[in-house]
């Protein structure tokens, strides 16, 4: 099962949107230098679609997309979450945040307009960062990602 130990309101993870991000527990990813460590424990709340529901009568109005921040150990669950909230939610864009160097099999490129691969290396950078190895992609179609890291990166 999903858990989550936080969510915030952000404008910075996925570009010209405001995000609903939640903090997936459970990362088995284990990149040195991660700045959310206690994200590695199987520590929270259990995510479910009842719990989407709820977060989204409170934040829903002020929201454009969700984003998955991790989930990499529960893939396939991920993928039923964001299916859930394609199914139920259309007007709301759907990311996650992979800490993988490639696409988990699980993930079905239909239920998201974002994907974040890459594990954190620490003298790359964050995302942000012009030397970063990890990579945002904005899903076109079920075939085709386009790499926008651009509209992030700190010159």
């Amino acid at each position: 099962m999903v858990k989550f130990y936080n969510y915030d309101i952000v404008f910075a993870e996925i570009p010209d949107q405001v995000t609903l991000a939640l903090n997936i527990t459970g990362c088995p990813n284990r990149c040195p230098g991660c700045h959310s460590a206690h994200l590695q424990q199987n520590v929270g709340e259990i995510l479910d679609n009842d719990a989407l529901e709820v977060l989204l009568r409170i934040y829903g109005n002020a929201v454009t997309c969700v984003c998955f921040m991790g989930g990499d150990g529960r893939a396939s669950e991920i993928n039923a979450l964001a299916a859930f909230l394609r199914g139920s939610y259309p007007h709301l864009k759907t990311g996650w945040y992979s800490g993988r160097e490639e696409m988990d099999s699980a993930i079905e490129l239909k239920n998201f307009d974002y994907i974040k691969l890459g594990p954190y290396i620490e003298e790359r950078g964050p995302l942000s960062s012009p030397t970063t190895n990890q990579r945002l992609l904005l899903v076109r179609d079920e075939s085709t990602l386009e790499d926008i890291t651009h509209k992030l990166t700190k010159r």
